[in-house]
């Protein structure tokens, strides 16, 4: 396989990080906290990242992004981006879901553990060589889903009370993750549920003939 140099990024929660893989195996990463802003920064922050390792965009051979679950905004957003560079520089881009970024590099087996934003915890468990569907439970299962992971050999990450705490930062994760994947289908968002925001009030324009 042939060194790449993957530019990816990730802005599925509060957050706007970014990574760029070198072939000699070095990564750098940038990363901020913000609620609101990502599309505005993204770009920004990518040149930076750029700049800073003295690399320019023709030197890019693939694309990462983070495809969530997370922030439907925020997903659309990277999702957006990556499909939008990989057509202007000819390169793929390569969507890495965030369960497994989280994943990467840690023992197996593992079960991760996030909690969603509907009173529902997600889970999935990564075995050595397959990894399982995303699945939702109720808070209250968290404990014996972790102690029961624990006394099979697992681990489990929680977001705010870790077992086994993130082996690489999120973005570099989705880099180191997408050089290692053969390219395929564009990415496409990874959403748990159907948005809800609800449709406009107001009555539709008239059409005058």
């Amino acid at each position: 396989m042939r060194p790449e140099t993957v530019l990816a990024f990730d802005t599925s929660a509060a957050h706007c990080a970014a990574a760029l893989l070198l072939p000699d195996g070095r990564c750098l990463t940038l990363a901020e906290d913000m609620a609101r802003g990502q599309a505005e920064r993204l770009l920004p922050m990518l040149s930076e990242l750029l700049a800073e390792a003295g690399a320019a965009w023709r030197d890019l051979t693939r694309i990462g992004v983070g495809i969530g679950p997370g922030n439907f905004t925020g997903i659309r957003i990277s999702v957006a981006a990556a499909r939008g560079l990989a057509l202007g520089l000819g390169v793929p881009a390569i969507g890495v879901g965030r369960f497994e970024a989280l994943a990467h590099r840690l023992p197996r087996p593992l079960l991760v553990v996030e909690p969603g934003r509907t009173g529902e915890v997600w889970v999935q468990r990564f075995d050595i060589g397959s990894e399982g569907p995303l699945l939702a439970c109720d808070p209250a299962e968290v404990p014996r889903l972790a102690t029961d992971a624990a006394a099979t050999g697992s681990a489990a990450h929680l977001t705010d009370g870790p077992v086994l705490a993130p082996a690489l930062p999120l973005a570099e994760a989705v880099a180191r993750l997408a050089a290692l994947r053969a390219p395929g289908a564009r990415p496409a968002p990874l959403y748990l549920r159907p948005a809800d925001a609800a449709p406009p009030s107001d009555p539709p324009p008239v059409i005058l003939p």
